[in-house]
């Protein structure tokens, strides 16, 4: 999976831990999240902590780093109830994300084709128009698919890697 855009044309400088931030309201995207900081482990030496949106506040991102945005999508096209908080503080406060890269995993159920996976396209959207830097195309599981999205979270966050971490596929 080569990355999204030339925006990304350097080697990143790997953080010693990356975040997953998890929008659920099932619990089916903190599962997914489990799976990708399985895979980012297992396959690099990055640390990984996994944040539910819950009461977590916009300064998680203050720093900058690396963030993935785990996220079902909930109703009309809404991020789910949990990360509705954080979602709504950023579009109001408006933070620089220069210094934050990120990437999406979103989850959907194409039956609903005219809001499809749009609490992950909405932080995507968010995260890109605050001026971080998307790593890699976003991931869309599709309920109504044929694969469970902990596979296509493996499958995805091993392109993901690939994309994030260049230097370490041309050494393998």
């Amino acid at each position: 999976m080569p990355p999204l855009t030339d925006q990304h044309t350097e080697t990143l400088t790997l953080p010693q831990t990356i975040k997953i931030l998890v929008g659920t309201m099932t619990g089916t995207a903190e599962l997914v999240a489990d799976e990708i900081k399985g895979v980012i482990e297992a396959e690099t030496e990055c640390g990984v902590q996994i944040l539910p949106l819950d009461d977590l506040e916009i300064d998680v991102l203050d720093g900058g780093g690396l963030f993935i945005v785990c996220t079902s999508t909930y109703g009309q096209g809404d991020v789910p109830d949990n990360a509705m908080n954080f979602y709504e503080s950023l579009g109001k406060a408006r933070p620089d994300l220069s210094n934050v890269d990120f990437a999406v995993f979103g989850l959907g159920d194409s039956t609903y084709e005219d809001t499809f996976n749009f609490g992950g396209k909405k932080f995507d959207d968010m995260f890109a128009a605050l001026g971080a830097r998307r790593i890699c195309e976003r991931s869309k599981h599709d309920a109504s698919g044929p694969k469970i999205p902990e596979d296509q979270a493996v499958e995805w966050v091993r392109g993901w890697i690939a994309c994030a971490i260049p230097a370490k596929v041309e050494a393998d």
